[in-house]
């Protein structure tokens, strides 16, 4: 949430910055602003003349003097009191309105750009493999053997939802070991298990509400959200809190199925298992200082690259525009997966720096090194959706028999398999 305060010191500042995502209300939000104080300094005069009246009458009513005129001025200037406190009440809300519909802004040297197509390549590793016959696609792959049922999938849920059986099944569960192994056998990350529901405000404060409600799975009965990624438990966690001193950064990972509605996405990777209403993922949450949150970011980034050089997988990495940026985010990397069937890199993982957005929604604060208490900056990171590696491994490491090849570093989270053959 950006701070209406800070708006109204630096104006021009925020227009600039909040154009570069789009096209925001900025005026009409310090119009509305305007018009808030005005009324509030009208609103304190009238409080200040009831209040002399209040004292005066008691002395005319001991001298015999008529209170009748100054009883009359007071029922006026309560009836315009409580006129005001309507029209003060209408000003904040549509002032909430509009700010909650404000995204983060962007960190001054993110890239200007429109849409995904300006984005930035920093880096690329490894070569994406030649193949000396026509590889299959993921979800051929996986039917072929035997691991991955998207009939009986659709059949019970609906499309857009997958099934992985035997093989398919221990291998999801191994990629998602593996990953946590990864990440809490430094010591720099705790594995918590969070709720894979939480209410309105949990999502209110990571920013996937008001304005992404359409995107999330609600149970209406009880007001309930599926959670979209496990960043928004984990971020809300300290919620409210005071950060103790010493304690920053704060680590964790968590693994979590996340539920979307893809809203939007309709015609847009629509077979196997990179856009689902379901899927697996190991998210990375921090809780940083402000002063090193981008030192953070890049050590967050290095985490989920790991994933990817354990499992001998091609990617590159990119740094995502101003208009390309999510709604949180100052900063973002995007990660993307080679994926031989595409011929193009697909995203496997975001990392962004969302600076104090979400922890001024949240409440969530530490003091700095002069005891002045100030919001943590948070950040999150895919390690990775799960899904999207289980099919780039099957689509890199396949051979021409239709079999796959399992990662060293992968095998002893597999139960020491090394190849996965069609199954009876």
């Amino acid at each position: 949430m950006l701070d209406i305060r800070l708006i109204r010191r630096d104006h021009e500042r925020y227009k600039d910055l909040l154009g570069r995502k789009g096209d925001y209300p900025i005026d009409e939000l310090l119009a509305l602003d305007v018009d808030r104080r005005k009324q509030l300094a009208l609103l304190e005069e009238l409080k200040a003349r009831q209040n002399a009246a209040s004292k005066q009458i008691p002395v005319m009513k001991k001298e015999g003097k008529d209170t009748g005129p100054i009883m009359e001025e007071m029922k006026e200037a309560a009836s315009q009191s409580k006129a005001i406190d309507n029209s003060l009440s209408v000003i904040d809300n549509n002032i909430a309105t509009i700010l909650s519909g404000f995204p983060n802004l962007p960190h001054e040297n993110v890239p200007i750009g429109s849409d995904e197509s300006e984005n930035v390549e920093v880096l690329k590793y490894g070569e994406p493999r030649q193949f000396d016959f026509e590889v299959k696609a993921h979800w051929d792959l996986g039917v072929d053997l035997g691991i991955l049922d998207f009939e009986r999938a659709s059949k019970i849920a609906g499309a857009r939802f997958s099934m992985w059986t035997g093989l398919g099944a221990k291998l999801e569960r191994a990629l998602i070991n593996f990953m946590l192994a990864l990440h809490t056998d430094t010591g720099k990350y705790m594995e918590i298990i969070p709720p894979f529901m939480v209410n309105r405000s949990s999502l209110f404060n990571t920013g996937q509400l008001p304005k992404f409600e359409e995107d999330a799975f609600n149970i209406k009965n009880n007001d309930y959200f599926m959670i979209p990624t496990a960043e928004v438990p984990l971020t809300n966690f300290h919620s409210g809190e005071i950060i103790p001193d010493g304690s920053l950064p704060i680590c964790y990972t968590a693994y979590s199925p996340c539920f979307r509605a893809e809203a939007g996405s309709a015609g847009r990777d629509t077979r196997g298992l990179i856009r689902n209403h379901q899927f697996d993922k190991v998210e990375l949450v921090k809780l940083s200082e402000q002063e090193t949150s981008y030192e953070e970011l890049e050590d967050m980034l290095l985490s989920a690259q790991q994933v990817l050089k354990d499992l001998e997988l091609p990617y590159r990495i990119i740094e995502l525009c101003t208009g390309d940026l999510g709604f949180s985010a100052a900063k973002t990397y995007d990660i993307e997966v080679w994926m031989p069937s595409y011929n193009r890199y697909v995203e496997i993982s975001s990392c962004s720096n969302c600076e104090d957005f979400q922890s001024r929604r949240a409440n969530i604060r530490y003091r700095d090194k002069e005891g002045k208490l100030s919001f943590v900056h948070t950040l999150n990171g895919s390690a990775l959706a799960v899904g999207r590696t289980f099919a780039a491994l099957l689509e890199n490491w396949q051979d021409e028999n239709g079999n796959v090849a399992i990662p060293e570093k992968l095998r002893p989270f597999f139960g020491g398999i090394e190849l996965i053959t069609p199954q009876q």
